[in-house]
């Protein structure tokens, strides 16, 4: 399971996530698995990834090896750099194309958050991308991530960072699906 969190306030940008892995029932934490952490940096770019542990990894493989290098620093670039991924999850990477009758569009089988200086964006399955004002959640623990920071965000005295940090901890207290430690990135806004 996963939470990851996106907040933008007072000239910054942060982006947390927990570390637990599951598989069905299964939980193993950080103390077992070396390779936790759900938050890849790229450029100037933290991105935060829900779903199978298997997307950061084929998402890393494909920065590195794909000869346009993508961006992600508006609504439009991250979209056409989503439609080229896309395009090789299929061809190169093997994503399972059924989906719902009633999508209206192939799946990419994975949300993720974007904190960079140019603000925090999400990614949805269908290739959704949205850019947010205040905050964001993802993941299991999303709803208590929201509920969380609806009312840690109004606080003067707490920053970006201190608002993500502080959600995890109260994700990883009351979802199932969280758990500590976490990882947090922050990056001055331009």
């Amino acid at each position: 399971m996963t939470t990851i969190v996106a907040v933008r306030k007072n000239g910054y940008a942060a982006i947390a996530a927990d570390s637990l892995t599951s598989w069905g029932n299964i939980k193993e934490s950080a103390v077992h698995v070396v390779n936790h952490e759900k938050i890849l940096a790229y450029k100037e770019n933290y991105i935060g990834f829900t779903g199978s542990s298997a997307n950061k990894l084929v998402f890393e493989h494909w920065l590195t090896n794909t000869r346009s290098k993508p961006k992600f620093d508006s609504v439009q670039n991250i979209f056409d750099s989503w439609l080229s991924f896309h395009q090789v999850l299929k061809s190169e990477y093997f994503i399972r194309e059924y989906d719902e009758e009633n999508d209206p569009f192939e799946s990419s089988r994975m949300n993720l958050l974007i904190a960079n200086p140019s603000g925090i964006f999400s990614v949805g399955v269908l290739r959704t991308v949205l850019e947010y004002n205040t905050f964001t959640a993802f993941g299991s623990g999303f709803e208590v991530s929201l509920g969380a920071m609806r009312v840690l965000y109004d606080d003067e005295s707490l920053s970006a960072e201190s608002v993500a940090r502080k959600t995890i901890e109260i994700a990883a207290e009351f979802d199932d699906g969280t758990a500590l430690p976490m990882h947090c990135y922050t990056v001055k806004l331009r």
